[in-house]
């Protein structure tokens, strides 16, 4: 089992920056991959972006590239995800998401998200 713990969410000016934060805890050792989507107002949950820590990869979004960045710290126990150049469109929630790899099967788990707010 793994739970994670979103924060660093909060109102911003267009403009602006934020940096979300994603502790994990428990089968930390487990993890293969964290990544971050988000789910705006009547929309359907998107992804935003991913690290993965048995590939080396990360992927962005196209509507984030450039602006976004992800990153970890303390091993798999904290990923983050800086917010620079922020829209209105980026309003949303933003969930972290755990992914573990077991059996030949695909597992995540989900924090309780962070509200993110793009507004003058």
């Amino acid at each position: 089992q793994v739970q994670l713990v979103e924060s660093g969410g909060g109102l911003v000016q267009p403009g602006g920056s934020l940096r979300l934060s994603c502790v994990a805890s428990g089968s930390i050792f487990s993890i293969d991959a964290m990544a971050w989507y988000r789910q705006g107002p009547g929309k359907e949950r998107e992804f935003v972006a991913s690290t993965s820590y048995s590939e080396g990869t990360i992927y962005y979004a196209d509507s984030v590239k450039g602006r976004f960045t992800i990153s970890g710290d303390n091993g798999k126990e904290t990923v983050y995800l800086q917010m620079n150049s922020l829209k209105p469109e980026d309003t949303a929630i933003y969930f972290c998401d755990a992914r573990i790899l077991r059996g030949g099967n695909e597992f995540h788990y989900w924090g309780q998200g962070t509200q993110v707010t793009v507004s003058s």
